[in-house]
């Protein structure tokens, strides 16, 4: 099975085709650009193709992370996904980035790991996951002091850029050095083993948005 996994939750811009039967990611593109999912997307899936001398014919499936992170890069991320898997008629399903950075931390530590993301205005997105990849708890927005306390009840390390916050409320965690990002090469490895009618490409937030319709200045329907 060719797979092509896409991540635009997170200020990487990722892609990456994937052959599930030899385990190899046959090419990839994953800049960190913050910002500008949308203009530079098409291009690097475009040059992902190239690199590895297949076209959207030989693709099996899509896997695209479905957040948490930037409301407007997981919009552009699932977007693209249902788009093309729909045009291709393959499947398309979701990865959570989270499960996707703590799951091989977890595996080469043999022991638990609580992936985090910094939500900021005080609080951060975590979920755990063990070393066999079962998940001990689902990604969640929370603060760092649960985050702390969920860590030590399950015996997790913690990554991500909110461990500094979360080892200020209990520096006897282990902090793991690694990545504030999800491989997008683990990305495909978790996309090619999912079942697609249980793992839609929805949306995972974890948060509501900030822009909100004004109820002040609403225009009252004219009745029919």
């Amino acid at each position: 099975m060719i797979l092509l996994a896409l991540d635009c939750a997170q200020r990487l811009c990722a892609v990456a085709l994937y052959d599930a039967e030899s385990g190899t990611v046959l090419a990839r593109r994953d800049p960190e650009i913050g910002r500008g999912h949308a203009e530079l997307l098409p291009g690097l899936v475009e040059e992902v193709f190239a690199g590895a001398g297949l076209s959207f014919a030989d693709v099996d499936r899509i896997a695209v992370t479905v957040g948490p992170g930037s409301f407007a890069g997981i919009r552009v991320g699932v977007a693209f996904a249902r788009g093309l898997a729909f045009s291709l008629k393959i499947p398309a399903v979701g990865v959570s980035g989270l499960y996707a950075m703590a799951a091989p931390l977890a595996r080469s530590a043999a022991a638990p790991v609580m992936a985090t993301i910094d939500a900021k205005r005080e609080r951060i997105w975590a979920a755990v996951v063990a070393a066999d990849g079962a998940t001990l708890a689902d990604p969640a927005e929370t603060t760092a002091q649960a985050a702390a306390v969920l860590a030590r009840q399950l015996g997790a390390a913690v990554a991500g850029d909110a461990v500094p916050l979360i080892l200020a409320e209990d520096a006897s965690l282990k902090a793991v050095d690694a990545a504030p990002f999800a491989d997008i090469a683990e990305v495909a490895r978790i996309g090619a083993g999912l079942d697609p009618e249980e793992n839609k490409p929805e949306p995972a937030y974890l948060r509501a948005p900030d822009a909100k319709p004004q109820a002040g200045f609403a225009v009252e329907r004219m009745k029919a």
